[in-house]
């Protein structure tokens, strides 16, 4: 074996923990495993991994270890596999398992399994994605047969303990390595992985005990969600194996655009065109909402791409009903394509008292908007 220091080999301090020592044999082990590993040092490696893990992992053997080094060991077994004190059963469980490997004991080819999830969209109006909706869904999924109640058998029938497995579910294959005893595991090809065998297969669902169903449900959908937002049922999925919880369903939010509100996270923005009398002169206005009309004030000499905030109009946020956004109002101000002889002839005295004199300005419009909206 090699004279390297143990703590060196496992690549830790020398006030390392007991667990600290396991994270790092189990990490180095999976890396040398000469049944993972095919460099031609890599059985001598692992051995010699095993023999330091061997000795630190001993209380006695460490302590000796820390004063006399190897030295010390002479006549308590040194390290080496051969040798382990403690329980070595879970990190060789853990270790082999990833490659089809057990040390022997039963690995639960029948444990409960939670069953796979679902996911499916939904499209909702915009009004309805803000205020929220109880929406009537529908999907497909399998769900225990009605004929058989979930056992694959035809009515009158059982199930019977599978022979080849003795009703465990798997067969096994017994391995000699270096290391000793390995026992190879999988599912049991005859009744794959169930114990049982059905000689009468349920006509309903050929003997899976599943049967697909359309699923009717009513939804609520809280008010605030947006495009993207995900919704989870629990127990809504697939159904579990041997007696394992059932999936989640997911239900993506898709929302269809409006004709004039547009959303900005929890504010709505709404553009809304003024006359140039109402620009210049001001004027009290009805302006749409969500919730209806509400009045809003627009003073006198109000400029294109002013906004206007209607407080408490926007969007709820999904989880704090009582809180919700604000309406933004872009004013707009509409410039007349065709005039009449009469309103021709007050513009034109207009543009006399104005005068020709123009300002130039450092930002254009989309710039002040831009400013206005926060970028």
């Amino acid at each position: 074996m090699s004279n390297r220091d143990y703590y060196e080999i496992l690549g830790v301090g020398r006030n390392a923990s007991d667990d600290e020592l396991k994270a790092a044999f189990r990490n180095l082990a999976r890396k040398y495993h000469p049944d993972i590993n095919k460099e031609h040092d890599a059985e001598e490696k692992f051995k010699e991994l095993n023999e330091a893990y061997g000795a630190l992992s001993d209380s006695d053997k460490r302590a000796r270890y820390d004063r006399f080094g190897k030295e010390g060991l002479n006549g308590m077994g040194g390290g080496g596999a051969t040798d382990f004190t403690g329980d070595m059963s879970d990190i060789f469980e853990d270790l082999l398992s990833g490659f089809g490997f057990s040390s022997g004991r039963r690995s639960g080819r029948k444990s409960p399994r939670r069953g796979r999830d679902l996911q499916m969209q939904v499209t909702l109006k915009f009004e309805e994605a803000v205020f929220g909706i109880e929406k009537e869904i529908e999907f497909a999924r399998e769900d225990t047969c009605s004929t058989c109640n979930g056992n694959g058998a035809q009515p009158g029938t059982s199930p019977v303990k599978c022979s080849t497995c003795n009703g465990q579910g798997e067969v096994r294959q017994v391995r000699q390595t270096f290391l000793g005893q390995m026992v190879q595991s999988g599912p049991c090809p005859a009744c794959n992985g169930r114990g049982e065998v059905i000689s009468s297969p349920c006509k309903t669902c050929r003997g899976a005990g599943l049967e697909r169903k359309n699923i009717k449900k009513k939804v609520q959908i809280p008010g605030g969600v947006d495009v993207g937002t995900q919704i989870r049922l629990n127990g809504e999925g697939m159904p579990g194996a041997f007696g394992g919880p059932s999936g989640s369903l997911f239900i993506v939010v898709d929302v269809k655009p409006h004709q004039f509100f547009k959303r900005r996270e929890n504010d709505i923005l709404l553009n809304l065109d003024i006359n140039i009398a109402q620009a210049v002169l001001g004027a009290e206005i009805d302006v749409p909402t969500l919730d209806g009309d509400a009045k809003l004030k627009i003073p006198a000499g109000t400029q294109p791409g002013k906004i206007f905030h209607i407080k408490g109009k926007g969007v709820p946020h999904v989880r704090s009903k009582n809180q919700r956004g604000d309406e933004l109002v872009i004013i707009n101000v509409a410039i007349p394509a065709k005039l009449t002889k009469d309103q021709r002839e007050l513009f034109e005295k207009l543009a006399e008292s104005l005068g020709t004199t123009v300002k130039m300005q450092e930002k254009g419009f989309l710039d002040w908007l831009n400013d206005a909206l926060g970028g």
